[in-house]
């Protein structure tokens, strides 16, 4: 697996460390709970790293040097993956895989340049698209020019392409890509640690609780709940994400959100825990009446998720993945991004009516522990591994 910028040992909730840094880190671990021997290869972002780390049984996470070693936004790394491509080849000559799985586009890119010499097949998930991201940030949009012909490239180049969700493949057959040649496998839930049963936090007395788990950055629609607040008296929203707790407001995102529940008077309702170790997540989700994930746009999205799994009903966005994860009145409600009017509406009504929310709640964990599985994720990933293998063995006539 290569996964430039996303580390399956990183903390979670700072800017370019979310759902990608969990997907890595559970399907290499499931395969691996199979008997793969898994690397993943990741960019060196601290000096003091060792070179190889064990992540799991047949698991290990390889830092690769390419560019300083130190922490650089991901928007920044693309001078830096000539060199990160140079290593991977070194590397695969002396062990060669029999399958490359590039995460992000960038991953494409350098995974592409170092394993086709060697006619090593290559799968591919972008987690994200460019074209997505600039419809909908537009001038904010901070990726480099060159992604957008770089995704184009990777989509045509590589042996399969692993969707997250049906949304997306609609936009890569807009980009031109091959459906014949792209499979859908969502990304998934650790069933085992995200569960009804369990600790829940304390609540505050008199109130009702929603909890957002997410990175704090502007398109995440963490604004749109806090502004939602005005119409809900009796409700607090309980927000986990971003940097721990005592460097929280040193963070420009968290600072914005506070501004906002200020401006509208309900900071005296918005809680900010800062970012949790996943230990920390599940208890959390356990006290709230409701998750809310309304992000403007979203390639999938692991944190409703995990809110089913904890048997939670989940107050959705209808956009990228959710529609697919989150099933409209069966395990939540969808909304329309950008509305806290909306929001505000679907809230109140499922606060009011408890019995709907217990039943919501039961069949999202249902769903969420049948369909979500890391293991029957890594199954989905596996026949796409097997799918290119034996391409490439009965084009070569190479049985390896």
């Amino acid at each position: 697996m290569v996964s430039e910028h996303a580390s399956p040992l990183a903390a979670l909730g700072s800017v370019d460390a979310g759902g990608q840094n969990v997907c890595v880190a559970e399907v290499a671990s499931a395969l691996g709970r199979r008997g793969l021997e898994v690397t993943v290869y990741t960019r060196r972002d601290d000096p003091s790293l060792p070179t190889r780390v064990a992540l799991a049984p047949g698991v290990l996470v390889e830092h690769v040097d390419a560019g300083p070693a130190r922490e650089v936004s991901k928007d920044l790394l693309l001078p830096y993956m000539d060199e990160f491509a140079a290593r991977l080849a070194c590397a695969w000559r002396d062990d060669r895989p029999d399958v490359v799985h590039s995460h992000f586009w960038m991953s494409g890119k350098a995974a592409l340049a170092a394993a086709r010499p060697l006619g090593v097949p290559v799968v591919h998930t972008f987690h994200a698209l460019g074209v997505v991201k600039r419809r909908h940030q537009g001038s904010k949009d901070t990726s480099p020019p060159e992604r957008i012909g770089v995704e184009r490239a990777v989509l045509s180049s590589a042996d399969r392409i692993v969707a997250t969700c049906s949304d997306e493949v609609f936009e890569l057959a807009r980009m031109g890509g091959d459906v014949r040649r792209i499979r859908v496998v969502p990304c998934g839930v650790d069933v085992g640690l995200f569960r009804p049963d369990g600790p829940a936090l304390p609540r505050t007395p008199g109130l009702h609780r929603l909890v957002s788990v997410s990175r704090l950055v502007e398109r995440k629609g963490i604004g749109n709940v806090i502004s939602a607040l005005t119409s809900l008296p009796d409700v607090e929203l309980v927000i986990a994400g971003g940097p721990e707790l005592r460097c929280l407001f040193d963070d420009s995102h968290a600072c914005r959100l506070r501004s906002i529940a200020e401006e509208l008077g309900v900071v005296s309702r918005v809680r900010f825990v800062g970012g949790l170790r996943r230990l920390q997540v599940p208890p959390l989700l356990r006290s709230a009446d409701l998750a809310v994930c309304v992000p403007w746009y979203e390639p999938f999205g692991i944190a409703p998720l995990e809110a089913m799994a904890c048997g939670v009903p989940v107050v959705a966005a209808a956009v990228g993945g959710l529609i697919d994860s989150v099933v409209h009145d069966v395990t939540g409600r969808h909304v329309p991004p950008r509305r806290p009017d909306a929001i505000a509406e679907v809230v109140r009504e499922l606060l009011d009516d408890p019995e709907q929310r217990s039943a919501l709640g039961r069949a999202g964990a249902a769903r969420a522990h049948t369909r979500y599985s890391w293991d029957r994720v890594a199954d989905g990933t596996l026949h796409a591994y097997t799918e290119v293998a034996r391409g490439r063995a009965v084009a070569t006539g190479v049985i390896r």
